[in-house]
């Protein structure tokens, strides 16, 4: 597929992520608010607060460096960059001939390392709690990330996601494998985790701890960052999807066939949410110490994986 075609696909992928971000993280809201039987916010609160933030004046703290200042560019452009990688609409990654799933890794290490050194930057106590959470989850999270993209390469030969998913829609890589299914249980934990869902973030509690780093943020510089943390969400979700459910992915690029990949996605992407507010709906939210319980677990899945794909089961 010439480069250009490629690339324009990748921008495409990026704008349709930046489009439904919010709508999806409303969805998620509304969805457990009608599970507890309580009203909750419109499904499309998330844009009406983001266009608010955007008129507000920003005010910025007198120790802040250029850090805290850049910080939502930069993770703007990362989660951006991370949708052009992913494939989302064709079973190809639109910039494999210059990213893998190692960049995707490198990208969310960056996205999370700005975030919480942003909040550390703004000398507020309190920003700084939610940078030390921050940091202690993707301690927690990323290495079983890793590990199960690690099994997943190796089952496939090759780095490049689109490889990855070629193969596992075509059947090359086997659900019957256990290496496989255990891979993709641990994957499922992690991407739960990275969404913000319970036991481990609540959305509504933005001022108490997951959005801690955010406390010292206003105006434009707020909202770039919310929109920035709803992509995220939508990103990981679209790399969970693509290594273990590529199917409804265009093999050739046509009109027709980007319509039906992207009404596939979206579908699938809502599919999650409705999952996880299902779950979520018997949790309480876990003590930071406590969480560790719950991702060892998700890491030793993985790790599982990994013994069955050495030992050919």
């Amino acid at each position: 597929m010439a480069g250009n075609k490629l690339l324009l696909i990748g921008l495409v992928q990026a704008l349709l992520v930046l489009v439904v971000a919010p709508f999806f993280t409303g969805f998620s809201r509304t969805l457990r608010a009608k599970l507890h039987s309580r009203k909750g916010p419109g499904i499309l609160q998330n844009y009406r607060d983001i266009f608010k933030l955007i008129k507000r004046q920003e005010v910025v703290p007198a120790q802040a460096s250029w850090v805290f200042r850049f910080t939502p560019y930069i993770v703007m452009a990362t989660t951006l960059l991370m949708a052009m990688i992913i494939p989302i609409l064709i079973l190809q990654s639109p910039l494999g001939m210059a990213a893998d799933l190692i960049a995707v890794v490198y990208l969310f290490a960056v996205f999370r390392f700005f975030f919480a050194l942003a909040g550390l930057d703004s000398g507020s106590g309190f920003a700084g709690i939610g940078a030390s959470r921050e940091m202690a989850l993707a301690v927690l999270v990323e290495p079983t990330i890793i590990l199960v993209l690690f099994v997943v390469a190796l089952l496939a030969g090759s780095t490049d996601l689109g490889t990855i998913s070629q193969k596992v829609a075509a059947g090359e890589i086997s659900y019957y494998s256990p290496a496989v299914w255990l891979g993709m249980a641990a994957f499922a934990i992690a991407t739960f985790v990275e969404t913000g869902k319970l036991p481990f973030d609540l959305a509504e509690a933005e001022q108490e701890i997951q959005e801690g780093p955010l406390t010292e943020y206003s105006g434009r510089s707020l909202a770039i960052l919310k929109w920035s943390l709803y992509m995220k969400q939508v990103v990981a979700i679209a790399l969970f999807l693509a290594v273990f459910f590529p199917f409804g992915s265009a093999a050739v690029v046509s009109a027709s066939s980007l319509l039906v990949s992207v009404a596939t996605f979206l579908l699938k992407v809502a599919g999650f949410y409705v999952v996880a507010a299902l779950l979520e709906n018997g949790m309480a939210r876990l003590l930071l110490f406590k969480t560790p319980a719950v991702t060892w677990v998700a890491f030793g899945i993985a790790l599982l994986s990994f013994v069955f794909y050495l030992a050919n089961v």
